[in-house]
């Protein structure tokens, strides 16, 4: 029996609407590759190099895809006939310099691949977005900001990518700026009643406290709504009294342990989110074991008390210069530390019926993308932004996967629910965030 197998030839050309410095950028990312690599795939050589071999049709149309996708002008080549015996799988090829993201092929015997989740945005490209937006909203009085939010959320879910599809934000600017005007107009009615009649003030603060498990839930619905994958909307369908217990059952009783509790809070918020959504009529799940949360946050107390006795002892020995830059590194450390862990986390013990995810943030390089961003965008007084935000975007996408069982076409979509601005907008006023990581 004999099987056909193709190969990817690729010549150093680029398609029309590229740039040989932009196509050598999307293909270092794609192959995770060096400089030096990608550079010697454009040399010029006699015969086209073949960059990826042993294929079958539809895995070499999948890395024709990508590859145009970012680019390269690619053919496919038929490679001579192999008889044989279908051949025992090979374990699937790490994602290292030379070769193209895992998810092309099955990750290992049976129906069950990864697929790397990638982000394409460009930072220069997001500065235009960035800085019109900006000045928009200020010619405007702020108006402008509901239709910026809207830019921004498209261009981010529709640069991440993943099994071959992009993300879709689909809310109306109209409906978010409706939403902020009624927030904006709640917000002033407070303050007036604050400053005129005291007792109407507090009266007004007792029932918002009753009304922010709805604003959180409204909030989280209305993003999940907005958000699409294939065609096929998101949602979220957590309770009244679950968002009750979130947000002020645990945290009350995590303050009487003295602050014991606040692995276990964050175990529950993160199971009042991760299984109230979904995709499509599928609900997510959230499986992890308390005692991992102890863990991340013994190792976050350990890094907090080693930065904290320094910078005390630097202040002791009057060096006080020495001390703030103790307690600033120690402060993004922690940080980077603990949002790495924190997403890990979730991620790693969040499902989608018999698909799983997987988060391999590393500590190290959350510390030095926050301390570089950080400084850059210090140095260039804000303008370095577009860039910091695209920068982690990329990294974020990078380090997370999904295992995927079979495929991922077999979901329903839901029926097409519509819900109002307004949950998010007076969580945006009254400073209400809520989100897992």
């Amino acid at each position: 029996m004999s099987t056909e197998l193709y190969q990817i030839i690729f010549a150093g050309q680029i398609l029309d609407g590229f740039d040989e410095p932009q196509v050598k950028a999307n293909l270092q990312d794609l192959f995770n590759a060096t400089e030096e690599r990608i550079e010697r795939l454009f040399s010029p050589a006699t015969d086209a190099p073949a960059i990826k071999s042993d294929l079958n049709h539809e895995e070499a149309v999948i890395y024709h895809k990508r590859l145009t996708a970012a680019g390269a002008d690619v053919r496919i080549s038929s490679q001579n006939r192999v008889s044989s015996t279908p051949a025992k799988p090979a374990p699937a090829e790490k994602e290292s310099a030379g070769t193209l993201p895992a998810g092309a092929t099955d990750e290992a015997a049976g129906d069950r691949r990864r697929a790397p989740l990638e982000f394409t945005g460009r930072g220069g490209e997001y500065f235009g977005i960035w800085i019109v937006n900006i000045l928009l909203t200020i010619v405007t009085l702020g108006i402008y900001s509901a239709w910026a939010t809207v830019r921004n959320n498209q261009y981010f879910y529709g640069n991440t990518r993943l099994d071959g599809a992009s993300f879709q934000y689909l809310a109306s600017p109209i409906t978010i700026l409706k939403g902020r005007l009624i927030a904006l107009a709640v917000l002033v009615a407070y303050v007036a009643l604050s400053e005129l009649f005291v007792e109407a003030a507090i009266a007004f603060a007792v029932a918002f406290v009753f009304l922010v498990p709805w604003i959180m839930i409204r909030s989280l619905r209305f993003n999940a709504i907005n958000s699409a994958y294939r065609n096929i909307r998101f949602d979220f369908q957590g309770s009244y009294g679950q968002a009750f217990m979130v947000a002020f059952v645990w945290p009350l009783l995590n303050l009487l342990c003295l602050l014991l509790l606040t692995p276990l809070v964050l175990k529950k918020t993160h199971q009042f989110i991760a299984n109230g959504s979904r995709y499509g009529t599928t609900s997510f799940e959230l499986a992890a074991a308390t005692k991992t949360y102890y863990v991340l946050f013994g190792k976050v107390l350990l890094l907090a008390i080693a930065f904290g006795a320094g910078a005390f002892l630097s202040a002791r020995a009057g060096i006080p210069i020495v001390a703030a830059i103790i307690g600033g590194v120690g402060y993004l450390t922690i940080l980077g530390v603990f949002m790495a862990g924190v997403a890990n986390l979730f991620l790693n013990s969040t499902q989608l019926a018999d698909h799983r995810f997987e988060s391999g943030l590393g500590p190290a390089q959350m510390v030095w993308i926050y301390l570089s961003n950080s400084l850059l965008v210090v140095l260039t007084l804000g303008l370095f932004t577009p860039w910091a935000k695209v920068r982690m975007a990329r990294y974020r996408a990078a380090c997370t996967s999904m295992q995927i069982s079979g495929d991922l076409d077999h979901f329903v979509a839901a029926e097409k629910n519509r819900t109002s601005a307004l949950g998010q907008e007076l969580g945006d006023a009254f400073d209400v965030e809520f989100a897992a990581i």
